[in-house]
């Protein structure tokens, strides 16, 4: 398993919007995360900056970059673009973060 993790930019006002459509999560993305071994995936929102940190351990971390290719995941992208801030591709403005320490 590989620890990731990566922050994206909620739009102001718009918290409440982010967690309804994160808990009505569609079941077939569900499947697709599971398929490439996502598990405790968790987003958590710093309110003072609307920074979004989110991790995640994954059994295939290639499989998990080729997600962003697939119709249904540009789907959710479109879906979400309305509340985050996005690149041109309407996929999310994300940064990957470097793991410094971690303990178990």
């Amino acid at each position: 398993m590989k620890r990731l993790a990566f922050k994206m930019i909620l739009k102001s006002g718009c918290e409440s919007e982010f967690r309804e459509r994160h808990e009505k999560m569609w079941p077939e993305l569900q499947a697709l995360l599971k398929k490439v071994g996502v598990r405790d995936y968790a987003i958590f929102l710093d309110k003072e900056t609307n920074n979004l940190f989110a991790t995640l351990k994954v059994r295939d971390a290639e499989g998990f970059e080729r997600l962003q290719f697939l119709e249904i995941m540009q789907k959710w992208q479109v879906h979400l673009s309305d509340i985050l801030a996005t690149n041109p591709d309407r996929c999310p403005v994300s940064k990957s973060l470097e793991e410094v320490f971690y303990f178990a």
